[in-house]
């Protein structure tokens, strides 16, 4: 069975994929490379290392992840680099839920009950004076 070419648009992570193997995409995305051990020991449920070695091969077919040999073990990685892809996650989420208004899906961020940290709001000071500058 040949592989597929990785999907061209990392937000299909969002929208083509099962709810199991987005939980397994962000366990390898977490942890940068995994092993089966590794993945089943921190999905919620876990299901059997069988299961999750057949959700790898799936994932693998579909483009999301590859491996590589460590002695007898596969170590999985992520083929999008995990920046990459949580761009397009968060412009896919942006396009759906807030019809595209990125001020809309950060004005509902800065409202969540959390408070800001002094550093998280400087951080944003500065994207925001870099974006008025970007204009």
């Amino acid at each position: 069975m040949a592989r597929r070419r990785p999907a061209d648009d990392p937000s299909r992570l969002a929208t083509h994929l099962s709810r199991r193997e987005r939980q397994i995409m962000d366990v390898v995305y977490h942890l940068g490379r995994a092993t089966v051990a590794e993945i089943a020991e921190r999905l919620p449920d876990p299901p059997t290392a069988t299961a999750v070695r057949t959700l790898l091969r799936i994932l693998e077919h579909k483009g999301y992840l590859r491996h590589e040999t460590a002695g007898l073990k596969h170590v999985y990685l992520p083929v999008v680099p995990a920046k990459q892809a949580t761009r397009s996650v968060l412009k896919h989420v942006v396009d759906t839920l807030f019809r595209g208004s990125r001020s809309e899906a950060m004005a509902t961020l800065l409202e969540l009950p959390t408070p800001l940290s002094d550093d998280e709001l400087d951080r944003l000071s500065e994207l925001l004076e870099r974006a008025r500058k970007r204009r």
